[in-house]
């Protein structure tokens, strides 16, 4: 813990933040209160509909909570604040392209440490190893580097994320953080719109939210 301590705080001068570090422990909030929801919500398609099981999955489910692993994540990995947006981009894309391995609560943790450590190499200059995202999220590094693999293949080697892709994920985030602050007696519906999912009597995995991505614009690297 000492070592992750004093790694932090090295590091911190040297990391640019290119969104309001105010707003970032409301975002990792919100991000990880929407992660839960899509994890329950999976949780219970489990026994209605078959899932492939991953090198994301553990055996049993992780005693710390999403938030405090992505609060934890936070504190320690000190990449830029749009790599959570980009993680959480990242994350969302993940689920689409693997219908058959939805966001539950005995992969959730490992997605979100490995999609954040992709997204730090894609974004920043400066980013620490797997050896050090392995302590931080409690993994050896050989997993680390297996799961960075897995994900990657997952992900279709689609790193690129647009402007405008960047921009709707970042108002999808504002969006429940208004929703979260709004009055407990105001009736906000289903919490899982778009792909997050809808209101249906049929069962179906839940993802985060919109594929607003044109194809033909993949090439187009976000600059943050």
């Amino acid at each position: 813990m000492a070592e992750l301590e004093a790694a932090a705080a090295a590091a911190a001068t040297t990391t640019s933040h290119h969104l309001d570090e105010e707003m970032m422990p409301r975002v990792i909030n919100v991000l990880s209160s929407l992660l839960q929801r899509v994890a329950e919500s999976n949780d219970l398609t489990r026994r209605f509909q078959p899932q492939r099981i991953s090198a994301f999955h553990g055996l049993t489910r992780p005693t710390i909570s999403v938030e405090s692993y992505l609060e934890r994540i936070f504190k320690y990995a000190n990449c830029s604040s749009s790599c959570y947006v980009v993680a959480y981009v990242y994350l969302d894309r993940f689920a689409q392209r693997q219908p058959s391995l939805p966001i539950n609560s005995f992969n959730v943790h490992r997605l979100l440490i490995t999609s954040v450590l992709v997204s730090a190499k894609f974004m920043d200059d400066l980013y620490y190893n797997n050896a050090f995202y392995g302590k931080v999220g409690g993994i050896s590094t050989a997993e680390m580097n297996l799961l960075e693999v897995d994900f990657l293949f997952g992900l279709g080697f689609q790193l690129n994320v647009t402007p405008t892709t960047y921009s709707t994920y970042c108002s999808h985030l504002q969006r429940e953080m208004f929703l979260q602050s709004a009055p407990l007696h105001h009736n906000l519906g289903d919490p899982l719109k778009g792909n997050l999912g809808r209101s249906s009597t049929v069962v179906k995995q839940h993802h985060f939210c919109f594929n607003t991505e044109d194809e033909s614009t993949h090439q187009q690297q976000l600059t943050v």
